[in-house]
C-alpha cells in the first residue's frame, strides 16, 4: 500500500477493503458439511444439495484446519499460502485455535481462485465443530491481493466494536438463538475475522452483499433523498444498517467515485434497486428450499418460523387456527373474536427464556378485536408498524388480560403477515425487529407477504396431508375389529401396521368370530392393492365372512361362498384369506386357505414352530377353484400365528426367507401374548421402507378340560325342561357356582322348553361349559331359527326369548349340520382361576 496516500483516502480504502462477500460453511464432528450458504455456492461452485453431507476436505481448501485437508482435491493445483506472521493463523497453531490463510486453486476446467479463509474450531453440545468463513481475494480493491492476508484480532481493537458484535449473528448461518449465541461467543473469544495489510494494519471484515455505498448515495442524490448517514441496504441482515468504520468519509467517498463514467452514474439507482430485489429473491428462494421438506405439519411450522430468523427478523411467532392444527379439514369462513389460535412455534435471537412466560409455545388464545393481530387475521392483509411507540405498546398490551407485552414490543418494528390458502386465513406470523436494526418498510412488507404466501401453500399441503391421514386412520380403524382377547378356550392378540402407500389405507384385516359349540373362528385376509378401493373391498369381504361364520358354514364352504361374493362385487378384486375354526373341546383346528401364506403353529410342549402344510387354493375372486379343509390336532398352550404377506415379504428376497424368520421369531418365549406379537414385529419389521400394511393375529389355544364340560341327551318331552334344570343345578353346585344356579335354571328351562316344543325327533342335546363365563348350548334337529316376537297380555307363547335376552349376557342361534343350536352366555361373579397369560 502506498505510504504517501492521504489519511482520508487510506481510511476510505480500508473501509472498502474490509467489505467482502462471505461464504459461510459449518462442519460437524464427522467432518461433513452441515451448512452451505449461498455465498459458498457462488465461491466454490457446489450447490447446497451437493455440499450438505459431503466431506469438508473435498470441498474446502482449509490447510491444516481439518484432518486430511492437505489432501484437498477440489482443484488440480492447490497451494496453501498461510500468513505465518499471524500467530493464530500459522501452520503450527495448536488444536483448538483458529486458523486463517489464503489458497490459490487452479484447474484447467474451472476458473482459478484465490481464496481467503478463516476457520473457527467450535465446542459445545451441538453438532457444529468448525465454522469456516471464506472470500474471493479477487474482490479486494486495487492490485494488492498478495499484500493482504486473513487474520484474527480482538474486536475491541476496532472502532464501533459493539456494532461489529451485533453483526456477527448476521454473518452466521440461520440457526436457533442458542446455537448462534454459542458460536458468537467462541468467535469473539478466538478473534474477530480481519484482514492484515503489508503495513501490519488490520481491518475488520464485514459482509458485503453486493451493493456499493457510492451507488446508494448516487441513487439518493438523484431522488433528492438524504444520504442515510452512510447506511446501505443489507438484505441478509433484514436490510438493516451496516455501519461504516470510523474515519470513512461520506462526501469525500462519493466524490472519489467520480472516476466512473456517466453511464454508470446514470444506472446507479437502477443498480441499487436491482441489487435489493435480487437479494430479496435469493432470500425467498433459499427459504422456499428450506421449508416444505416434510408433510408433517409440526415440522413444517418449525421450518417456516425458523427460516425468517435472523436474516429477515429477530423474532418470529407462528399462530394457527385450532381446526387446522387438529387436522379437522378446511376451516369455514373468516375468523372472528371467538376463533381460537394456537401458538405453535416461536423463534428469536434474544436471550434465552425472554419470551417463554409471556408468549409460551402451545398456548391457545383468542385475540382481542382492537389489536393489529386481529386486523391481520380478519382482513387477510399484512399489517406493518414501523415503530411500536410507548403509547401504542401500552394500548396493544392493555387488550390482553394479565399479560404485559410492553417489554417485548415497545421500541421494536412489527410486521404481521397472514398465512393463507385459497383466500382463507389459516394462521399468521408475527415478525419483529429489535431497536437499532433498520425498521420494516414497504418493501419488507412485500417480502414478508411473499414469504407468508409460500409458507401458506406449504402449510396447506401439510394440513391436507394431515387431514387425509386422519381420515384414512379413522376409516382403517373403523374397519378393523376390536377383538375380545379371551374367547372360549383361547386367548388372542393382534397388531396392525398401516402401510406407507396411498394415505396409509390398505386391505389387510383380521377377525375372530364366536361359533356354536364353544368354538372360535380365526380369520386373516389381504385384498390385493392399496388405497380406498382396497379398504372398501376389505370391509365388504370382512362383513361377508362374519355373516357366513355366524351360519356355522364349514371353512371350505365359506371360502367358496366368499369367492362368489367377490366376483359379484367386481371382476378386478382379488384377495387372499385364511379361515380357521378352533374347537377347544376336541382340541383340533380345521383350516382352509385361499392363496394366503401358511400359518405358523408353535408347540407348547417343546417350543418348536412349524409352518402348517395346507391345501392352498386360488385367491378369492378367481372363481371356479375348489377349496379344501385340513384338520390339525393341537394341545393346550399351543399358539397359532396368522399374518399377511406384508410382514414376511422383502423386496429382492425369496418369501421363504421371511417365512423362516417368522417361524423363528414366533418360537421366541414371551411374557404375554402382546409381548409375543411385539417380538415378531420387531424381528420382521426392519424399517427398510415397508410400504405394505401388516395384519397379525395370534391365538393361544388353551383348550377346555373335560371336567369343565357337561353334556346330556334329553327326550322330546315337556317334562324334560324340569329335568334339565335339575341337571344344571346339580352340576353348578358341584363346580362351586351356587350363585349362578337360579339364573342358569331359568335360561336352560326356557331354551330346552322351546327345543322340546319344536323338535322332530328324539335328539335334543344339552351342553354346559365352564370357562370365564358359563356357556349353555341346546341343539335339536329343527332348522327353523327362533325369533323374537311382539307379545300381548293374552299371548301364551313368545315370551321365552325375551326372558333369555334379559338374563343372559349374550345369546344367539345358528344352523348346524343336523338342525340348529341355541346358545346363551352367563356372566359369573367368581370366574374360575385361569393359568397365566404368559
Amino acid at each position: 500500500m502506498d505510504r504517501g496516500t492521504s489519511e482520508p483516502a487510506f481510511a476510505q480504502r480500508e473501509a472498502s477493503l474490509g467489505r467482502l462477500p462471505l461464504a459461510v460453511v459449518v462442519v460437524d464432528s464427522a467432518g461433513s458439511v452441515t451448512h452451505w450458504s449461498t455465498g459458498a455456492r457462488r465461491l466454490f461452485g457446489h450447490t447446497r444439495q451437493e455440499a450438505i453431507g459431503s466431506a469438508a476436505t473435498d470441498l474446502l481448501p482449509v490447510h491444516g484446519a481439518l484432518p486430511g485437508a492437505d489432501g484437498f482435491q477440489g482443484y488440480a493445483a492447490y497451494d496453501s499460502l498461510d500468513w505465518d506472521e499471524a500467530p493464530s493463523a500459522g501452520t503450527d497453531a495448536a488444536p483448538g485455535y483458529p486458523r486463517a490463510g489464503r489458497a490459490r486453486l487452479a484447474d484447467p476446467g474451472r476458473a482459478a481462485l484465490d481464496v481467503l479463509w478463516w476457520a473457527y474450531p467450535l465446542a459445545g453440545p451441538g453438532p457444529e465443530r468448525l465454522l469456516v468463513l471464506a472470500a474471493d481475494a479477487a474482490r479486494l480493491p486495487g492490485g494488492e491481493e498478495e499484500r493482504v492476508a486473513p487474520c484474527f484480532a480482538p474486536h475491541t481493537d476496532f472502532p464501533g466494536a459493539d456494532d461489529l458484535v451485533d453483526r456477527l449473528p448476521d454473518i452466521l448461518p440461520s440457526m436457533g438463538p442458542t446455537a448462534s449465541g454459542r458460536i458468537v461467543e467462541q468467535m469473539l473469544e478466538l478473534g474477530y475475522p480481519a484482514l492484515e495489510t503489508i503495513r501490519s494494519e488490520r481491518v475488520p471484515v464485514t459482509p458485503d452483499w453486493g451493493t456499493p455505498k457510492y451507488l446508494e448515495r448516487r441513487a439518493r442524490r438523484r431522488r433528492g433523498l438524504p444520504a442515510a448517514n452512510g447506511r446501505i441496504p443489507d438484505p441478509r441482515a433484514g436490510w438493516g444498517p451496516v455501519e461504516e468504520p470510523d474515519g470513512a468519509p461520506a462526501a469525500e467517498e462519493f466524490d472519489a467515485a467520480e472516476e466512473f463514467d456517466g453511464a454508470e452514474e446514470f444506472d446507479g439507482a437502477e443498480d441499487l434497486e436491482y441489487a435489493a430485489v435480487r437479494e430479496r429473491l435469493e432470500f425467498l428462494n433459499e427459504v422456499s428450499g428450506r421449508i416444505g421438506t416434510s408433510l408433517d405439519l409440526e415440522r413444517t411450522i418449525r421450518e417456516v418460523t425458523s427460516a425468517a430468523v435472523p436474516r429477515f427478523t429477530d423474532f418470529a411467532g407462528t399462530h394457527l387456527r385450532a381446526a387446522v392444527l387438529a387436522g379437522e379439514g378446511f376451516p369455514d369462513g373468516p375468523p372472528d373474536v371467538t376463533t381460537v389460535w394456537h401458538r405453535v412455534w416461536v423463534e428469536h435471537n434474544d436471550e434465552p427464556g425472554r419470551w417463554d412466560d409471556t408468549v409460551p409455545v402451545g398456548e391457545a388464545i383468542a385475540f382481542p378485536e382492537h389489536t393489529p393481530f386481529f386486523r391481520c387475521m380478519v382482513s387477510g392483509e399484512p399489517v406493518l408498524i414501523p415503530h411500536v411507540s410507548e403509547e401504542m405498546g401500552n394500548r396493544i398490551s392493555g387488550q390482553f388480560e394479565k399479560r404485559d407485552l410492553r417489554p417485548l414490543i415497545n421500541g421494536r418494528s412489527m410486521l404481521i403477515v397472514p398465512l393463507k390458502a385459497r383466500d382463507v386465513v389459516l394462521g399468521f406470523m408475527v415478525l419483529m425487529r429489535r431497536a437499532g436494526r433498520e425498521p420494516f418498510d414497504d418493501m419488507d412488507r412485500t417480502t414478508g407477504a411473499e414469504l407468508a404466501a409460500r409458507a401458506g401453500l406449504v402449510l396447506d399441503n401439510a394440513r391436507m396431508y394431515t387431514y387425509q391421514e386422519n381420515v384414512a386412520d379413522t376409516l382403517q380403524d373403523s374397519m378393523l375389529p376390536r377383538l375380545d382377547p379371551r374367547m372360549a378356550g383361547c386367548d388372542t392378540a393382534t397388531r396392525y401396521l398401516p402401510g406407507t402407500r396411498l394415505g396409509r389405507v390398505g386391505g389387510d384385516w383380521f377377525d375372530s368370530v364366536k361359533l356354536p359349540g364353544s368354538r372360535t373362528a380365526l380369520v386373516v385376509g389381504d385384498v390385493m392393492g392399496h388405497g380406498l378401493n382396497s379398504a372398501a373391498m376389505m370391509g365388504q369381504l370382512r362383513t361377508a365372512v362374519q355373516t357366513m361364520a355366524a351360519l356355522d358354514l364349514p371353512p371350505e364352504q365359506l371360502l367358496r361362498n366368499l369367492d362368489g361374493i367377490a366376483q359379484r362385487l367386481g371382476e378386478h378384486y382379488l384377495a387372499t384369506c385364511l379361515y380357521a375354526v378352533y374347537d377347544p373341546i376336541r382340541s383340533e383346528l380345521t383350516l382352509a386357505n385361499a392363496g394366503h401364506i401358511p400359518p405358523v403353529l408353535v408347540r407348547a410342549e417343546d417350543g418348536r414352530s412349524m409352518l402348517l402344510d395346507l391345501p392352498t387354493g386360488a385367491p378369492i375372486g378367481v372363481g371356479g377353484v375348489p377349496f379344501e379343509a385340513a384338520t390339525v390336532r393341537v394341545a393346550p398352550g399351543d399358539r397359532l400365528v396368522l399374518c399377511t404377506d406384508g410382514l414376511v415379504e422383502v423386496r429382492g428376497q425369496d418369501i421363504g426367507t421371511g417365512l423362516a424368520a417368522l417361524c423363528e421369531s414366533a418360537a421366541h418365549p414371551a411374557a404375554s401374548m402382546g409381548d409375543a406379537c411385539d417380538t415378531i414385529i420387531r424381528a420382521l419389521n426392519r424399517g427398510d421402507g415397508r410400504k405394505d400394511d401388516v395384519a397379525l393375529l395370534m391365538a393361544r389355544l388353551n383348550g377346555i378340560p373335560p371336567e369343565d364340560v357337561a353334556e346330556w341327551e334329553l327326550e322330546p318331552d315337556p317334562r324334560e325342561a324340569a329335568r334339565a334344570r335339575r341337571l344344571v343345578r346339580d352340576r353348578l353346585t358341584e363346580w362351586g357356582l351356587r350363585e349362578a344356579v337360579e339364573t342358569a335354571e331359568i335360561l336352560v328351562g326356557e331354551i330346552v322348553g322351546n327345543a322340546v316344543r319344536h323338535a322332530r325327533t328324539d335328539r335334543i342335546g344339552l351342553r354346559l361349559v365352564r370357562t370365564d363365563v358359563l356357556f349353555c348350548e341346546v341343539t335339536d334337529d329343527d332348522h327353523t331359527l327362533p325369533a323374537l316376537l311382539s307379545t300381548d297380555a293374552g299371548d301364551e307363547f313368545g315370551r321365552g326369548l325375551r326372558v333369555v335376552g334379559a338374563l343372559a349376557r349374550a345369546w344367539g342361534a345358528s344352523h348346524s349340520g343336523r338342525g340348529k343350536t341355541v346358545w346363551c352366555e352367563q356372566a359369573l361373579l367368581r370366574p374360575p382361576r385361569r393359568a397365566s397369560a404368559g
